[in-house]
């Protein structure tokens, strides 16, 4: 019994000093990107046997949360102005910032009898209502309205356009069918678990890229479950997963 005592610790010391090892990142996410990184931590946990801690928002309103101190690592964004800033401000790590992902927006209804031609749907104006992220705080919300300039119908959709706080929510609206169609990432459509619908995939010269880019932030620059991230965000098996999403290649 006695030798069984003194064995004890010892199994205990090495069952658990792989959990010691292990460390956690916290990263703050834009919305379109919720589905793909799931996966994405998923794979991270498996292979590094770091765990990823996350939180979703649009990209205006995370970035305005590590302004006033939220305690994140790494911050991916859906544009680059906002991690440029940050890296500016002395919060992010200078260096460290690159593109993740090029987003693609669609005009989307999970019916499919809605539309078959998108220009021809949004210049009839055979809609009530029209979803759209907040152009203020969300990339693919300017995207949609660069879009409508393009096609000159900005000014006079204003009064059926609803804004969702995110895309996140937009892709909602439009999925429990509480607006006709709306402007959504392409990645949220991918991921929809019923039929396509009608969809329009916007093109690209109709508004400006959407180059997702992730920074390590300053917080989160001793941390190697950070570090080994970004690391990871960068690679090949990361980046096939973003681009079988529905992203365009990121480095």
């Amino acid at each position: 019994m006695l030798r069984l005592a003194l064995l004890w610790p010892t199994l205990l010391i090495t069952l658990l000093s792989p959990m010691t090892l292990a460390d956690e990142v916290r990263i703050a996410i834009a919305a379109n990107f919720t589905d793909t990184s799931r996966q994405l931590a998923e794979r991270f946990q498996t292979d590094s046997g770091h765990r990823a801690i996350i939180s979703y928002g649009s990209t205006g309103k995370l970035y305005a949360q590590i302004r006033n101190g939220a305690p994140f690592d790494v911050f991916l964004a859906a544009d680059q102005q906002r991690p440029a800033l940050l890296e500016q401000q002395g919060l992010a790590v200078a260096g460290s910032r690159f593109t993740y992902a090029s987003g693609k927006l669609v005009l989307w209804s999970p019916n499919g009898e809605r539309f078959v031609d998108g220009t021809d749907f949004l210049t009839g104006g055979r809609f009530q209502r029209l979803a759209m992220a907040n152009p203020q705080t969300a990339p693919y919300g300017l995207a949609a309205q660069q879009v409508l300039q393009k096609l000159a119908l900005w000014p006079a959709l204003q009064p059926r356009v609803v804004r969702g706080e995110s895309i996140a929510q937009t892709f909602q609206f439009v999925a429990t069918a509480n607006t006709d169609a709306g402007f959504v990432a392409l990645a949220q459509v991918r991921a929809w678990p019923q039929s396509a619908g009608s969809l329009w995939e916007i093109p690209q010269t109709y508004y400006q890229p959407i180059s997702q880019q992730a920074v390590l932030l300053v917080r989160g620059q001793d941390n190697p479950a950070a570090q080994a991230w970004i690391n990871f965000l960068s690679s090949e098996p990361a980046q096939a997963l973003i681009r079988q999403a529905g992203y365009g290649a990121g480095p």
